[in-house]
């Protein structure tokens, strides 16, 4: 066997024994499509993530957004937000054999063990909460286990990152969802959060909190991602960050790859790997890095950090373990 085919064996090898799991995506408008043009059960021409490619790339857990669009603010938030859910849980159902709902450890243990895809379901954006604990635990009884508090832009809870001039962070709404979904072992999300209403997150939340799609600002200047101080504060909190894959986050769009290597380099060598794990952000960017051109390329990222000279050990954490820890311990 020559090293080349050697190499690639090695890297076939590590991807096939690691849970893969993303923190991100926004596949479920995907859903909205007429069925001649998408269908979650059958690979699709269009889009990022299905069934098929899904299986492909040996994803093990994914979490799944529901994010409403700003023509449905605000008073149509919690509608829109419960359509979606709706579409994609009868999804789940069409596609029983294959993955499941999870909601709590034990649950996505379960479903690991029948060979499914274990499915968490995140709400982007608190605008559907309109202004209402009793929505938040509405929907924990849904089954929903993460909520991003912002988008780009300010709403009851805090200001987005879009909203940064002025200074804003959480509001007492957004202090007492913090403090509720503690309660509840709810995951906050502070991508999309401006950065006085991560520091209140901070100060505010007694557990642990996801980045679940974003990258370093020290390696890619972009309002989105996280700087130094940040990154330090999520991971002595316990927290974690999903590596974004779109372009403008990473810095490069035909060097996509090797860049999001950069970020995972920087992030590792700031706070170590334990931290770290995949939130591509697939089905809500509008181009990908070449390489990772849909969900079934996965193994390229784990053949580029293999590459790049990281370890089984933590090319397995930061491929899915990580997060699998990370929900285990706050779920």
């Amino acid at each position: 066997m020559d090293f080349v085919a050697a190499v690639d064996k090695k890297i076939e090898e590590i991807h096939k024994k690691s849970i893969i799991a993303d923190a991100h995506c926004d596949s479920v408008h995907n859903l909205l499509l007429p069925g001649s043009q998408y269908k979650f059960g059958k690979r699709n021409q269009r889009g990022h993530i299905d069934l098929p490619r899904l299986k492909e790339a040996g994803m093990n857990m994914q979490v799944f957004a529901l994010f409403v669009e700003r023509e449905f603010y605000p008073e149509r938030s919690l509608k829109r937000c419960l359509e979606l859910f709706e579409l994609l849980m009868k999804t789940f159902e069409d596609n029983k054999l294959d993955i499941e709902l999870a909601t709590s450890p034990d649950k996505i243990e379960g479903i690991l063990k029948q060979n499914k895809i274990a499915a968490l379901i995140a709400v982007e954006g608190g605008e559907s909460l309109e202004g209402s604990l009793d929505i938040l635990r509405l929907f924990y009884r849904l089954g929903v286990r993460m909520l991003t508090l912002t988008w780009n832009h300010r709403n009851q809870l805090a200001d987005g990152v879009m909203e940064s001039q002025s200074n804003g962070g959480l509001t007492f709404f957004g202090r007492e969802v913090v403090k509720e979904m503690n309660r509840l072992n709810m995951l906050i999300d502070v991508s999309h959060l401006s950065e006085t209403g991560f520091w209140d997150v901070m100060d505010i939340s007694e557990s642990p909190v996801i980045a679940s799609h974003s990258n370093a600002y020290s390696v890619c200047p972009h309002l989105r991602n996280l700087n130094d101080d940040q990154i330090k504060a999520l991971a002595q909190k316990g927290g974690i960050m999903g590596i974004n894959f779109y372009p403008n986050f990473v810095g490069s769009k035909t060097d996509g790859i090797n860049r999001i290597i950069d970020h995972v380099d920087y992030i590792t060598n700031l706070v170590g790997a334990d931290y770290l794990c995949l939130g591509g952000d697939f089905d809500g960017i509008n181009e990908t890095p070449e390489g990772l051109e849909d969900v079934s390329f996965l193994k390229n990222l784990t053949g580029h950090l293999f590459l790049r000279g990281y370890k089984k050990k933590d090319i397995q954490k930061i491929m899915g373990e990580n997060f699998y820890e990370f929900l285990k311990n706050n779920l």
